[in-house]
C-alpha cells in the first residue's frame, strides 16, 4: 500500500533519485530511463506505473549524481570532467561562428566516464554547419534530438562525431531559438554556457589560466 504521508513520499522520491543516480554514474543511463527503472526497483512494477508523481525531477537526480561522484569517484571524476571541458572548449572555438553553447553533464559538473560532450549551435543553416564539419575531415552521423523548448517544437538535427577520442553531439538550432535560451536554469545553475562562460568555469573550478 502506497504511503500517503508527505514525509514518506519525500523519502521514496529521494530513494528513487539515489538509485537513478547510480545507474547514470555507473552505466551512462539517460535521466528518463534511469528514473523509470529506479522507480520499478524501489516501488515494484505495478506501483511504479501507478504513481508517476513520485518520480524525482532532473535537478534532484543531478544533485545525487554529483554526490555519488564525490563519494565514489573523487580520485578520477574531476580529471575526467576537466578533460571533457577542455576538449569541449576546443570544439566550440572551432565552431565559434555558429554561436556554440555547452550543455548537459559536462557543463553541470556531473560528467563521468560514460558521458559525451553535448553542444547546441544556433545558426541560419544546419546544412552549412554540416559542410563545415565535413571540411574538417570528420566522420559525422546525423540523428534527431528533442527540442529544448519541449514537444510542441519539432526535433532538431544532431550531428555526432569523435574529437580527440571523445564523443561530441551537436544539436543544430535556428538562430531565433537563441532568444531567451541563455536565461534557462536548472535550479541555480545555467543550462548552457558559451565560450566565455566555459573559459571562466575552467578558471574558477579547475584553476586554469
Amino acid at each position: 500500500m502506497m504511503p500517503n504521508h508527505h514525509d514518506d513520499m519525500m523519502l521514496l522520491r529521494a530513494e528513487i533519485a539515489a538509485a537513478a543516480a547510480r545507474m547514470i554514474a555507473q552505466d551512462g543511463a539517460d535521466y528518463g530511463t534511469a528514473k523509470r527503472k529506479a522507480a520499478r526497483q524501489v516501488l515494484g512494477e505495478a506501483q511504479a506505473n501507478a504513481t508517476r508523481d513520485l518520480l524525482p525531477d532532473d535537478a534532484q537526480v543531478e544533485e545525487e549524481v554529483r554526490q555519488y561522484h564525490a563519494l565514489f569517484n573523487a580520485d578520477t571524476q574531476p580529471a575526467r570532467l576537466f578533460r571533457l571541458r577542455t576538449v569541449a572548449l576546443e570544439v566550440m572555438e572551432r565552431l565559434a561562428d555558429y554561436h556554440p553553447y555547452l550543455t548537459g553533464p559536462v557543463l553541470n559538473g556531473t560528467a563521468g566516464e560514460h558521458d559525451d560532450i553535448r553542444l547546441q549551435l544556433f545558426a541560419d543553416s544546419a546544412k552549412e554547419v554540416q559542410i563545415h564539419l565535413l571540411n574538417q575531415n570528420l566522420n559525422i552521423e546525423i540523428s534527431e534530438t528533442d527540442h529544448f523548448k519541449g514537444p510542441r517544437h519539432a526535433p532538431v538535427e544532431t550531428v555526432s562525431f569523435m574529437w580527440r577520442q571523445e564523443g561530441v553531439h551537436v544539436e543544430l538550432y535556428e538562430t531565433n531559438d537563441l532568444r531567451g535560451a541563455k536565461k534557462q536554469k536548472s535550479g541555480e545553475r545555467p543550462v548552457r554556457a558559451d565560450i566565455a562562460d566555459l573559459r571562466a568555469l575552467l578558471v574558477t573550478e579547475h584553476g586554469t589560466e
